[in-house]
This record gives structure tokens, sequence and C-alpha cells, in this order.
């Protein structure tokens, strides 16, 4: 069984489509990313990069103990490997397909999510002119679904010929374009492929999922508001939890000696005595001879 760590964002999304499409057996376990799960100390120790998706598959590649993964990436080259789906090892189809899957992780993902980020910011005149940020990034994320509407040229799917995780670690954060001020008919080989991979059923069946997670915002006090303020703007490094620090002091503090039983106990002692009875008889007979030595 896999666990996997998720809340219904694109990133969490493009994880389980494979799992869905792959007939891969996981387990959900919800991370609020909202609520800030995401820096429990037990999350850290799979996630020490504090975001979601990650994954711990209790039956590994290769057997042994619970291996762990963050970065959805690497989580979705290994489980296209464990599942030998989705993921050609030829190596022109392979690094193909891995080329598209870095380009995600390193453009389309990032890239969209600052615009996002200053899109949200720039709603709230405290934070200032953003407009440079802002035409920085809605021109970036115009250029990727370029990238993308050249990659798709003449082709049916992103890579190798065929379906893979290629375009399903690119799907989630394609469907949007709405809401990030495009047009789609500027790209119509993206729009050509968005409407193609849709009709999926495993991910039309991930894709709706969201509701079920979130929630009721009349249920979130004000103080659990400011809490949450508090640690989710302006991330900076998170220290190492007291939770492992007493863990490792725990682990690494000697050993009391066992108990010597008490007979070990006894003997010790009368051999401690013996020696200062002998030295009392000694000093006693030394006495007794230089009271009997004639005085001159």
């Amino acid at each position: 069984m896999i666990d996997v760590y998720f809340w219904p964002t694109g990133n969490g999304k493009k994880v389980i489509i494979l799992l869905e499409e792959a007939g891969v057996p996981y387990r959900i376990v919800p991370v609020n990313i909202g609520k800030g799960d995401q820096f429990e100390p037990d999350y850290l120790k799979i996630a020490p990069n504090n975001r979601m998706p990650a994954i711990v598959d209790h039956d590994p590649i290769g057997g042994g103990a619970p291996i762990s993964i963050f970065e959805s990436g690497a989580i979705m080259m290994y489980l296209a490997e464990k599942a030998g789906k989705f993921w050609p090892q030829a190596p022109h189809a392979k690094y193909e397909v891995a080329q598209w899957c870095y380009w995600q992780t390193g453009n389309q993902g990032p890239k969209m999510g600052e615009q996002g980020n200053f899109t949200r910011a720039a709603q709230n005149p405290a934070n200032g002119d953003l407009h440079y940020a802002l035409n920085r990034f809605n021109n970036e994320v115009h250029r990727l679904y370029g990238v993308m509407n050249l990659g798709l040229f003449n082709k049916q799917f992103l890579a190798a010929g065929e379906y893979t995780i290629a375009d399903m670690i690119c799907y989630p954060w394609s469907v949007n374009w709405k809401m990030r001020g495009l047009d789609i008919d500027e790209f119509p080989n993206v729009k050509r492929w968005l409407d193609e991979i849709g009709e999926r059923p495993a991910v039309k069946k991930v894709m709706a999922m969201g509701p079920e997670f979130r929630e009721d915002p009349a249920t979130i006090s004000d103080e659990e508001r400011e809490r949450r303020a508090g640690i989710l703007a302006n991330q900076r490094a998170w220290p190492v939890p007291k939770e492992w620090m007493a863990a490792e002091l725990t682990r690494t503090r000697p050993a009391s000696p066992p108990a010597e039983p008490a007979a070990r106990r006894r003997r010790c002692a009368r051999r401690r005595s013996a020696p200062q009875s002998r030295r009392g008889r000694n000093n006693g007979r030394s006495r007794s001879a230089a009271a009997r030595r004639p005085r001159s």
C-alpha cells in the first residue's frame, strides 16, 4: 500500500492521476496546506521541503523498509517504474518523457505559482505597486503555453508517441488557462490536447476531487486565522523540530549500568573490610611490642 500525502491542488492531483491510471492501490493522507499541516514534525521527516505531495511506499521496489519520496517529479518517476507503465525505458523515449517532467517541475509549476501569488497580492494595496511582477509572470505563463504548443505540434501526446507521465504531470497545471487571462485559441495544439486528456475516466475522477477536503470558512475562528497567517506568509527556513532533538538526545544518551546483584555487593563489602581488620590487628601487635620494649 502507498500512502499519498495529498491536498487537492495541481501538484497533488497529478500523482493521483498516475495512481488511478496504473491501478495501483493507495491511501490518501490529507495534508491541509492552508492549516499548516505541512509543518508538522512527523510530516517534515517525509518532506523536509514542507510541501505536498509526498508518498510512503510500504512495499517498495526492491523490498526492504518503507521508502518515502517528496517532490512530484521524483514521485511520478518512481510510481511509473514500479507499475511498469507510462514511462517507456528505451533511452530515446525515456529521456523525452523525463525532459517534460523536469520542465513541468522547474518551469510550468513554479512560474504559474508565482503568477497566482502576485495576482492575489495585488488585490491588497498595502503590498504596493506590483505591476512589474504581474507583467513578468503573466508574460512567462503565456510563454509556457507556447512551449507546450510547440511541443505538441503534429503530436498526440507530449513525449514518446504515447500517453505518459509527461502528459499527466503537465495536465493539472494547464487546465486553468482562463483564470490566467489567456485565450486558449492562441494555442490550438494545447487546446486539442487538453480536450483529449480531459476525457480520460481517471483524469475526470481526479480533477473532480476537492470539495470533500475543503473547510467551511465559517468554522475557522479569528485566532486560528491569525495563527495560520503567521506560519504561511513570508516563509523562511523552518527550524529543526524540538521533537527531533529530544528523540536524538534519548537515542544517544548512555545507558545506566546494570545494578549489581546483592550477593556480589556483599562479597565486595567483605573484601573491602578484610584488609582493614588485618591492619587493625597488626597495629595492635605493634603497640603491644612497643609497650614491652624497655625504655632507655
